[in-house]
């Protein structure tokens, strides 16, 4: 009788793990580390461009054939020219106030729209719910929305940048499915304790959101920071267009900018003052992101894994 002998397998030194949860090879980091390099160069590469030629000086610009690469002559009579109280001043002011009385007035509607629909048994819940998931996915088109617009007479008005989008579906949703992933004990023990609805959710639903909040108040500024379309359409004075449309009649339609005055050294070549209205559009959202970074992967990953 011959006994068959089975070679002994190799013990591994580690626990037994998935192929995809196994260390990365040296080639496979040195790849992450180039793909990474890249994708740095490619974001940080054209913000340095705008940001040296928006203070360079007109020798500087001339001799660099339009945008500047390396440091020459430094000048910041463009940004003198433009917040020297005129058009750009006062489209700042209107994009500041439009977007923090816009993300306040849509923050309040969709957190408590988000939090009556999680609610089981919230009045209307199914049939809210429905009708809000039918608005993502079909709309009137721009005709009837100018015409709703133009019936509540808000033509001209601030309140037509700021109406017609308040209110994210996708974002209700979101913060719905994180309300409904909060546990129901603790919301009964204070319904016990005899708390109402407006004290839970604002004593212990809300600090308990501070991550998914974060999030969607983010998204929110930054729609409205960056729209400019309302502002096309139903906007008529050029003394209440928000900064958005002022930064496209200057860059994309080659509008010069009104009332160029000397300052320092000179008036401020029409590149320079275009890339510094650029910069300007983009300080406010670059001082606000850092704060909410750390909460963003954190509460969107809650509130679309939860809903």
């Amino acid at each position: 009788m011959t006994t068959i002998i089975k070679p002994a397998r190799p013990r591994r030194s580690g626990p037994s793990r998935p192929a995809w949860e196994e260390e990365p090879g040296i080639a496979t980091k040195a790849g992450k580390v180039v793909i990474l390099t890249l994708v740095v160069l490619a974001v940080l590469g054209p913000l340095y461009t705008i940001l040296l030629t928006s203070i360079s000086s007109q020798g500087t610009i001339t001799q660099a054939g339009g945008l500047v690469l390396i440091p020459g002559e430094f000048s910041l009579d463009a940004y003198r020219q433009i917040l020297n109280g005129g058009v750009v001043t006062r489209a700042v002011l209107v994009s500041v106030c439009i977007t923090v009385t816009g993300t306040l007035l849509s923050m309040v509607v969709s957190i408590l729209c988000a939090y009556g629909l999680s609610r089981p048994g919230s009045f209307a819940h199914t049939p809210i719910l429905f009708t809000l998931l039918i608005t993502m996915f079909f709309s009137a088109g721009m005709i009837p929305s100018y015409l709703l617009v133009s019936g509540l007479g808000l033509i001209n008005s601030y309140w037509a940048l700021i109406l017609p989008s308040a209110v994210s579906v996708f974002n209700i949703i979101i913060l719905r499915g994180f309300f409904m992933g909060i546990d129901r004990g603790i919301l009964d023990s204070a319904r016990i304790d005899g708390a109402s609805e407006w004290r839970i959710l604002a004593q212990m639903v809300l600090p308990m959101s501070k991550a998914v909040t974060a999030v969607i108040a983010l998204f929110y500024g930054v729609g409205y920071w960056n729209a400019f379309f309302n502002a096309v359409l139903y906007i008529n004075d050029s003394s209440k267009n928000p900064l958005q449309v002022v930064l496209r009649s200057y860059v994309l339609q080659g509008v010069s900018v009104p009332g160029q005055i000397d300052v320092g050294q000179g008036v401020a070549p029409s590149l320079a003052l275009q890339m510094a209205v650029i910069v300007i559009a983009m300080v406010p959202i670059l001082m606000v992101y850092p704060f909410v970074q750390k909460h963003f992967t954190k509460g969107v990953m809650i509130g679309a894994v939860k809903g």
